[in-house]
Order: structure tokens, then C-alpha cells, then sequence
């Protein structure tokens, strides 16, 4: 099977791709998800005039000048607005927040009063809708408010709870099993013998999907088994993708590739034009999505960041446009060959807003550290000539 370029397999993997449908949570459950319906006001913020300042309400007519006795007749709190109405030569004490009684058409601020009894003097004038915040200052019944597709943050749960949205209609979070398959394998805080490694891609893959807005279920390691992959398969059934790590390749130990196909699962492609990340395979199984990773843990998250995340994107209704940004080199870069390569940098950015990126010495998918260190990859075309210092270059930024 022929390589394939990058922006080919990403186009076969989100094509008729469409969103998961919509459930309802309540809104202390909804930070993070993505609002599938937009938000519609169905009252006004505030749902009455009310008063911004302490002080009192009055008549602005009546204290054009000053000083101006006016005569006390009640009190307007918050959550225990006055019931009567304002006649000329009237004032009720008001706090902020509190209904602007009726008749009142402007609040004088209490520094600019003396009170003595029932007599208040304004010793300030105030003109008409002064210190009042009227009903739908803030949004008017019918108004849009939230978006769907959009990634509910704090800002987004406190207008929500504004508009008295008790639950909020969001796509359902898509499942993401996970498997990871070697002999040489062990769970971190095992003791592994002298001819093994500790897995990290699993749990790497777990965080990332859940950082995206998936649901995680992970099946641990997998041993180099035909048999045994075959089961793990038909454990994930269930999943909206399955993402494997290791064993892709056509070794003899390699059994992923011949699993997927024992499972009904049929293979769109396998092997890219890129580096790192060749090995990586993609196939479905009626709505499953199944990505096979491979095994070099900095191949498998670079894979990850290209594929997987536009994939949960594309389930949850999230844009899925290319977020390549531009920087300069810091350091010259030598001709590339036929693959498009995704190289680890540093990443400054400057106050004025230029960015320079640096790409580390050593480029071996198998370190994670350098890979945890990079703010950004730098993407390098098939092909690409020689790049000297300051010349600008596409980048990819990692945040996750």
C-alpha cells in the first residue's frame, strides 16, 4: 500500500463525519462540554429596573434644585422591592440591586443626601434614568446567548445560570477505547524486567482524549497475541473509536494489523507520508472510527494531535480547520525528503507578537522528554528546501 500524504488521510478520516447527538445535563455538570443548541434568552436580565447605587429613588423633577427636602416613605431592598408609588415630593431608601419603586425615575446617591427622620434633602440634582439599570440591560427575552458548538467555559455557565438555564442541551461525549499492545510492556509501577519498558502511551492517549471532551475506557496492555488483540477488539465494539498503539507494522509479532480484519474492520489505509508516524493505519467498522498508532510513544502523540483530536472534534461539532500558525527560525534547517516532516521546537513568543521557534538536535521518536519540552512542531512540506535563520515557517502548536 502506497504512502499516503497527510492531508489526504485526514480528509478520508473526517469525511461524512457528523456530530453525536445531543443529551441534556444540568448546568453544574456542563462545564467543558460542547452546547449542541444554541442558548435563547427567555427573560429579560435584569427582569426590572433596578437600582445600581445605594441611596434613594426620586422624582428627578423634584430635586432640579438643591437642596431639595423630600419626604421618606419606605424602603427598597434587594429581594424586597417597595410596593407602593412615588408621588411628587416623594424618596424611598433604595439599595443596589433593589426594584426602582414606581414613579421613581432617577437615584440619588446616598453621599449626596442628608437624612433627619422622615425628611431626606438632596443636596445634589439628578437628572432622569440616573443610576438605574433598566430591565434588559444585560440581554432582553428572545436575545441569543451561547452558540452551538461552542466549548462551555466559566464565563459561558454563569450567563447560562443568568438566563435561568437549570440543564443545557450538549453533545454526547464520544468514547475512546483504548489498547496497547507489546510483550515488552508493563504498567507503570511495576518492576519490569531487563528486556521491558513501561507503557506511557495509554495513559498519554487518555489524558489527551478526555483533555478534548472524550470518555476514556482503557483496556491496558494487550500481549503480542493474535487471539488475545482479537478479544481486546471486541471488547471496544462499543466505542465511537478505537485507538490502538504498537503492533502495526508486519513483523512477526506484529498482530494488530490482522486482528483488525479477523474483526470486521475494514482498512482505509495504512502507512503516510509523514515523520514521525509512517506506521499509522485508519479503518472503520460500521460507526467506529479505528485509529492504529504507532508504537514509539512521541509517533503515537504527534498521530494523535493530527488525527485523533480533529476526529473527537468532528463528533462533538467543533471547527475542524487546519490551526497551523507562522513563526521565524531560530536555527537553519536542512532539505527535506518526501515525507512531510513534524519536527519538536522551542517556542518564543515576543511581546509585539513574533514568534520564533528553535527545533531541538535530536529528533528520535522515542523521547518523550523533548517532546515534553516543545511548545510546538514544526511542519516541514515533502520536499521542502533548506530554511535559514528568520525564515518563516508553518507551525503546530502543542497544548495539551
Amino acid at each position: 500500500m502506497a504512502l499516503i500524504p497527510v492531508e489526504e488521510a485526514r480528509a478520508r478520516i473526517l469525511k461524512n463525519v457528523k456530530p453525536l447527538p445531543a443529551e441534556e445535563v444540568k448546568l453544574e455538570l456542563a462545564l467543558g462540554r460542547v452546547l449542541a443548541r444554541p442558548l435563547k434568552a427567555v427573560r429579560h436580565q435584569p427582569p426590572f429596573d433596578a437600582s445600581a447605587m445605594d441611596g434613594y429613588a426620586v422624582i428627578a423633577a423634584d430635586v432640579a434644585n438643591v437642596p431639595a427636602p423630600l419626604k421618606l416613605i419606605g424602603m427598597s431592598a434587594a429581594g424586597h422591592g417597595f410596593k407602593g408609588k412615588l408621588k411628587r415630593g416623594d424618596c424611598v431608601r433604595i439599595f443596589t440591586g433593589a426594584p426602582v419603586p414606581r414613579g421613581a425615575d432617577a437615584v440619588v446617591i446616598q453621599e449626596n443626601t442628608e437624612a433627619s427622620g422622615k425628611v431626606v434633602s438632596v443636596l445634589q440634582a439628578a437628572k432622569p434614568e440616573q443610576n438605574i439599570r433598566f430591565s434588559g440591560l444585560d440581554f432582553r427575552k428572545g436575545d441569543a446567548l451561547l452558540p452551538a458548538g461552542l466549548k462551555l467555559g466559566a464565563r459561558d455557565i454563569g450567563l447560562a445560570a443568568a438566563a435561568n438555564a437549570a440543564k443545557l442541551a450538549v453533545r454526547r461525549r464520544p468514547v475512546v477505547a483504548l489498547i496497547a499492545t507489546g510483550d515488552e510492556l508493563v504498567l507503570p509501577g511495576k518492576a519490569p524486567r531487563a528486556d521491558q519498558i513501561v507503557s506511557s502511551n495509554s495513559h498519554a492517549l487518555a489524558a489527551m482524549a478526555e483533555h478534548l471532551g472524550a470518555r476514556v475506557i482503557n483496556f491496558g496492555i494487550v500481549p503480542d497475541n493474535l487471539r488475545a488483540t482479537e478479544r481486546a477488539i471486541a471488547r471496544a465494539s462499543k466505542a465511537d473509536i478505537l485507538v490502538t498503539t504498537g503492533g502495526a507494522s508486519v513483523g512477526d509479532h506484529d498482530h494488530v494489523q490482522e486482528a483488525l480484519r479477523n474483526s470486521s474492520i475494514a482498512i482505509d489505509f495504512w502507512k503516510i507520508a509523514m515523520r514521525p508516524g509512517k506506521p499509522f493505519m485508519y479503518g472503520r467498522r460500521k460507526g467506529q472510527h479505528v485509529l492504529g498508532l504507532p508504537g514509539n510513544p512521541v509517533s503515537a502523540m504527534v498521530c494523535a494531535r493530527l488525527f485523533l483530536k480533529p476526529l473527537i472534534d468532528a463528533l462533538l461539532g467543533l471547527d475542524v480547520s487546519e490551526d497551523l500558525a507562522e513563526a521565524r527560525l531560530g536555527a537553519s534547517m536542512k532539505a527535506n525528503d518526501t515525507r512531510q516532516d513534524y519536527v519538536r521546537a522551542t517556542l518564543v513568543e515576543e511581546p509585539d507578537g513574533r514568534r520564533t521557534v528553535i527545533p531541538f538536535a535530536k529528533q528520535d521518536s522515542s523521547m518523550q522528554r523533548t517532546f515534553r519540552e516543545a511548545r510546538a512542531l514544526i511542519v516541514r512540506p515533502p520536499n521542502a528546501k533548506a530554511a535559514g535563520q528568520g525564515d518563516v515557517v508553518k507551525i503546530l502548536r502543542l497544548d495539551f
